[in-house]
């Protein structure tokens, strides 16, 4: 009886450190991902949100001074919001009125974006 007693609790303390570890491995992820202006227009907006948000977060580009994104340009951009979250919607609009969205993308794994005109 009280070997079992050890092993409930030895599982229990494993099963803890697992838990653990396997949260401390998602906070340690890196959220930045490279978006990539394949497009024939300049990107004047950029907006990144995890799947679990209700709506679109701030533009990304104005925030940080570098709108528009023109042809063939990149930016390294980090979407992570403090939440954890790896799964990210993306939503790129261009000079012309269009727009790119890309939903439930993997931000932990992975590492870039390219936007490309919907005719190629």
């Amino acid at each position: 009886m009280n070997k079992l007693r050890q092993f409930g609790i030895s599982s229990s303390i494993a099963a803890l450190s697992l838990i653990s570890l396997l949260y401390t491995n998602a906070g340690a992820y890196d959220r930045r991902v490279m978006i990539i202006n394949h497009t024939s227009y300049d990107m004047v907006g950029f907006y990144a949100s995890n799947v679990d948000a209700s709506s679109w977060e701030e533009n990304i580009l104005i925030n940080n001074n570098i709108s528009p994104l023109q042809p063939g340009q990149r930016l390294n951009v980090n979407v992570d919001d403090g939440t954890g979250h790896c799964i990210f919607d993306f939503k790129a609009a261009f000079d012309n009125g269009s727009s790119a969205v890309r939903r439930r993308l993997d931000v932990c794994r992975t590492n870039s974006w390219t936007v490309i005109d919907r005719n190629e």
